[in-house]
């Protein structure tokens, strides 16, 4: 297997870049069609505060089942056609393979339980955490990080997860130094020549697992990098627009999944899966209000614009007065999705205009919300993939969104305030000098950067 690299949009109008439909459907075991018309819920969930190890594994199981328990019964008392439930696992489950594994089987055993006696339709995604980081970490690609990290996605398949994903971390170390001090260049760097680089080993990888295992190689995020900008943001740590371009740049690495091989749905907390989804076609997962449990955002309505699963980012599971809260979370993805559908049966033109309600009630308040709009990713998707390497798109990323929020704030479609506008001209000012290749930026990201370990990238 080997990457084959886009070269044009999966889509000629904007009008068809929307929730529930993709030109490339996934479909599973379970008999869901993802992308096929219906948005399906995906469920995230996570245990109440505990430790985990060896000695409380039966607890933590027994956690996983009646999370499990709770919302196939629920789905079956909402009719809900079909839904996706991932499984996040925690550091120590990938550390030791065997528990995620376990906790697998658990959550796979509890659906077929339902499946048989209501009917219920679910498939399972696997992401293990990405454990390569740290001072003893030997290698991205290899060592007994990457080992756990496979061995894993291996026994997870085996014990009947069907999704493949992970939120990779390749170049975060450095993100985060240009996270901390608004380092446009830096950031560019870290996404697009260390973050594409470890993306394309570690797809090639994945895709090559998912072919062995009659699994399905599904899609990465950049969480770590574009969201812990947003939530920075958010709190008015760093500004916005820098958070915004930061978003678009990071579509650049996301999309390599596609790219070597992952047919979707692409992760939940990718809300840069837009633009993976316009640029080649296939399904992604996606989540907004409904995240709110776990992280707050500005981009709460347009995030579910293009949306093929509705999801929730992940709940711990704690008792509310409804119930656990994995369960009245599942609850309030099932009726979001009945919505999206019944717009749809009803018609394009319904189900066009509850995207452009999603996408105009965010758009304007917050530049990380416009570059989301349907027409403005379509208009930057189009100038990314004229380039030919992976530097050159994120560099094209940065100026394009850079032009598009300026164009916004101009025509009175993006509010800014005075600090906002200070820094998108500073910000637009040092993308314009950015160095014409990647060798040109490493050397001055060498001399200024303790996080950079370029031994670890083969560099």
């Amino acid at each position: 297997m080997h990457r084959v690299r886009a070269k044009s949009l999966a889509y000629t109008n904007e009008q068809d870049l929307i929730f529930g439909r993709s030109p490339h459907p996934v479909k599973t075991r379970s008999g869901l069609e993802i992308g096929g018309g219906t948005v399906y819920p995906e469920i995230n969930f996570t245990l109440p505060t505990m430790m985990v190890n060896a000695q409380t594994m039966p607890e933590v199981l027994e956690n996983y089942r009646q999370i499990m328990e709770g919302v196939c019964q629920r789905a079956a008392e909402l009719y809900v056609p079909g839904f996706v439930a991932e499984i996040e696992v925690l550091p120590p489950m990938t550390m030791n393979p065997q528990w995620g594994v376990d906790v697998t089987k658990t959550v796979v055993d509890v659906i077929e339980r339902y499946r048989q006696s209501d009917g219920v339709k679910a498939s399972v995604r696997i992401t293990p955490v990405d454990i390569r980081e740290g001072r003893e970490l030997e290698h991205m690609w290899h060592g007994s990080h990457w080992d756990r990290i496979m061995a894993l996605f291996e026994g997870a398949a085996e014990a009947g997860a069907e999704l493949l994903a992970i939120e990779s971390v390749g170049g975060k170390s450095v993100h985060d130094e240009a996270t901390m001090y608004c380092d446009l260049p830096k950031s560019v760097f870290a996404l697009t020549v260390l973050g594409a680089l470890d993306m394309e080993h570690l797809w090639l990888a994945i895709s090559d697992v998912a072919e062995r295992t009659g699994t399905i190689s599904a899609g990465d995020t950049a969480c770590g990098f574009a969201n812990t900008a947003m939530v920075l943001a958010e709190r008015n740590y760093i500004p916005k627009v820098f958070a915004a371009t930061v978003r678009v740049v990071s579509a650049v690495r996301s999309l390599i999944a596609a790219e070597c091989g992952a047919k979707g749905p692409h992760k939940d907390c990718g809300y840069e899966n837009i633009y993976t989804k316009a640029i080649t076609g296939t399904p992604v997962a996606l989540e907004g209000r409904t995240s709110a449990v776990a992280h707050l955002s500005p981009v709460g309505n347009i995030a579910a614009c293009a949306a093929d699963l509705w999801s929730n980012e992940s709940i711990q599971n704690i008792k509310l007065l409804s119930g656990p809260a994995p369960t009245a979370s599942f609850e309030q993805l099932a009726y979001d999705c009945r919505l999206f559908n019944t717009a749809s049966e009803t018609g394009k033109e319904t189900a066009k205009l509850l995207r452009d309600l999603h996408a105009d009630s965010d758009s304007k308040l917050d530049p990380q919300a416009y570059v989301l709009r349907p027409d403005v990713v379509m208009e930057i998707s189009a100038g990314i993939i004229q380039e030919d390497d992976d530097y050159r798109r994120g560099v094209a990323a940065a100026r394009l969104t850079l032009q598009a929020m300026r164009e916004g704030h101009d025509s009175g479609r993006l509010n800014l305030d005075d600090r906002e506008e200070t820094w998108l001209d500073s910000l637009s000012e040092t993308a314009d000098e950015l160095p014409d290749t990647a060798e040109e930026l490493m050397a001055k990201i060498a001399e200024d950067s303790d996080a950079f370990e370029p031994d670890k990238y083969d560099l």
